[in-house]
């Protein structure tokens, strides 16, 4: 009887404190920070300095109120504001907390309804709702970042010929921008937005080189900044240049080709538990019902899944390669 009574009383502090978080005033710290660095953009001459405080601008304008609470309770929200503007959709902080919330809430509800007690119930839900949004935001990544690098080497081309037909590279890369669909052309119109409120080319291409986070982009920055450093013909070097990455890709699908067996046996043998489970559940469910209702039956799942997951960890690591 004692447990119930101690989870009802920790639930109603940890809703008083976050209520104390979300109603509490900004910190003097980082409004006294805002304010210093907006005076600094507005009376500074620099037009870098001028174009940083106007980005930051915009990105304040975007934020709401649910996204200013949500900012207090994550240890590093940039990072997490980053990885949502990798996927290439116009979600916030707030919309993203919304999600984990509701299904956390909703799962553990659903787990709670099928017998299991409220402790492990809760636990569920916080894996699920906190691990599904998570690796969802980490596979919108993935696929945007492949079709980025599959379109790349083809955008470059383009700039060859721009560059070789006497267009500067500001004009190139604009015209890069309106030509070529898919991530490439968005990450590019927002290198020339960039370029034209006052940013340098170096920043505007180092910016996006860091949030998407492919050693493609950043050979092309690189590439740039060396151009401009030392000289040459820029023609000529982006056009080796798109010839590298194209024949870093087939690498890439000769050894996908080559580890497609592995891969496969580990698929295998890491889903023939479950097939099982799910198999004897449908011959004999009684059998299988302790796994949700005996506490040392709920333990003994709980380690096989965490020592199963080790497994498929080092197997995972074992199959995959970097170029």
């Amino acid at each position: 009887m004692m447990m119930p009574v101690i989870l009802f009383a920790f639930s109603g502090a940890l809703c008083l404190v976050l209520l104390g978080f979300a109603f509490a005033g900004p910190s003097a710290s980082r409004v006294q920070s805002r304010r210093l660095h907006a005076l600094k953009g507005r009376y500074s001459g620099s037009r870098e300095t001028v174009a940083q405080a106007q980005l930051r601008g915009i990105l304040a304008q975007r934020d709401t109120k649910l996204d200013e609470y949500f900012t207090r309770f994550v240890p590093k929200p940039a990072a997490l504001r980053k990885r949502l503007d990798m996927t290439g959709r116009d979600w916030t902080l707030g919309q993203y907390a919304l999600a984990c919330v509701g299904i956390t809430v909703g799962v553990a509800l659903l787990v709670h309804l099928k017998g299991p007690p409220l402790p492990l119930s809760i636990l569920v839900g916080l894996f699920v709702g906190l691990g599904f949004p998570h690796k969802a935001v980490g596979f919108l990544i993935g696929r945007r970042v492949k079709l980025f690098t599959a379109k790349f080497p083809d955008a470059i081309e383009l700039l060859v010929r721009g560059l070789r037909s006497g267009l500067p590279i500001s004009e190139t890369l604009t015209v890069v921008g309106q030509e070529v669909p898919g991530p490439v052309g968005v990450e590019f119109r927002a290198i020339s937005d960039r370029i034209k409120i006052g940013r340098t080319m170096e920043a505007s291409l180092q910016e996006t080189a860091d949030r998407l986070g492919t050693p493609e982009f950043q050979f092309f920055t690189i590439t740039l900044a060396i151009q401009r450093e030392t000289g040459g013909n820029l023609a000529e070097t982006l056009s080796n240049l798109a010839d590298v990455l194209r024949k870093r890709a087939q690498m890439k699908l000769k050894i996908k080709a080559m580890s497609s067996e592995s891969k496969a046996s580990a698929l295998i043998v890491g889903s023939l538990p479950f097939i099982v489970f799910i198999m004897v559940w449908f011959v004999n469910a009684d059998y299988m019902k302790g796994f949700f209702s005996d506490t040392r039956l709920m333990i003994a799942g709980m380690g096989g899944l965490f020592w199963m997951g080790i497994g498929a960890f080092i197997m995972a690591k074992m199959v995959s390669f970097e170029i």
